[in-house]
């Protein structure tokens, strides 16, 4: 089983094909070569270091919400 996790665009390098996302305050370097479009703001899937797809911004917000919920949950 594979998991993608949402996260958001926060910078891009357009000549190098790569983003900075930000994903609960972890701010990580992903390549972009996947998609034929991205924009700072856009929230993409990502999955061992590459943007799959970009998603819909409610989408994204619901998932971490339940991201947030399952942390909240003591073992």
């Amino acid at each position: 089983m594979c998991l993608a996790v949402p996260a958001r665009v926060e910078s891009l390098d357009a000549a190098a094909s790569s983003a900075i996302v930000n994903l609960d305050g972890i701010r990580k370097a992903i390549s972009t070569q996947l998609l034929d479009e991205v924009a700072i703001g856009d929230y993409v899937l990502v999955h061992v270091g590459y943007a799959l797809e970009r998603i819909d911004p409610d989408e994204a917000e619901k998932t971490l919400l339940l991201f947030d919920e399952l942390k909240a949950i003591e073992p």
